[in-house]
């Protein structure tokens, strides 16, 4: 029997424990497979995070749908209903939305059925209210007895819509109509709208006789104020 020498036996040792390699096909099949998990999870997570975003929307469009449903659109106009003829007013959402909310609730009250007019100082203005205020007209009367001494480049214009700015105003909703223009109408009155019809019959109104607290001497009343999205 040949003897193998010791070298010989050293490099059969070391071929021995060097690793094998692996195949490409291999690294490739690997791979493959590593990649289809990760799309398989990525695709699962987008289908949930989709529904779980559609689920949402849903649900806020049929809040969305609900709360239209029981709020319906605010009117855009106002009649008032007097012994004279009809007055429109613009109501001005923009500008004023809680006095015109205010205003609107007091409507769907009755709170102006059969509401009297009861200051009319003209060239200024005309109001209509509780009669039991008619000892807050002293300011406004005075400023319609110096009418032709305010300033002419004015800001406002008349048959503006509004109703007190005092704060201890406890007699409900008083209802101005200017008729000329007023350049401190701001301090006066929050505006809340215009008369874009009737025009007329505010003047007819700011006619009438009254007496020296520019009290009408024959009743003028509101029959009725009735609301709408639109004016013909």
């Amino acid at each position: 029997m040949a003897k193998i020498k010791p070298q010989a036996l050293l490099l059969q040792s070391k071929k021995k424990k060097v690793p094998s390699r692996i195949s490409p096909t291999t690294i490739i099949l690997f791979s493959l497979i590593v990649f289809m998990v990760l799309f398989f999870i990525f695709s699962t997570y987008r289908h949930f995070s989709n529904r779980s975003v559609s689920q949402t929307e849903q649900i806020h469009m049929g809040r969305k749908d609900l709360s239209d449903s029981k709020n319906p659109a605010v009117p855009s106009y106002a009649t008032l209903h007097t012994s004279k003829g009809l007055i429109v007013v613009e109501l001005l959402k923009d500008a004023s939305p809680e006095v015109v909310d205010k205003f609107i609730e007091f409507c769907q009250k009755g709170h102006f059925n059969g509401m009297q007019f009861y200051r009319v100082i003209k060239h200024y203005v005309i109001q209509a209210g509780e009669v039991n205020s008619i000892g807050a007209a002293e300011e406004w009367t005075l400023r319609g007895k110096h009418y032709d001494r305010l300033d002419k480049s004015v800001k406002h214009e008349a048959f503006m819509v509004g109703t007190s700015i005092a704060k201890k105003d406890l007699t409900g909703f008083q209802l101005y109509i200017t008729t000329a223009p007023i350049s401190d109408l701001n301090e006066k009155i929050n505006v809340f709208g215009r008369v874009v019809k009737g025009e007329d019959v505010v003047q007819e109104i700011e006619e009438v006789d009254t007496d020296d607290h520019y009290v009408p001497k024959s009743a003028i009343g509101i029959m009725e104020v009735t609301l709408e999205q639109n004016t013909t």
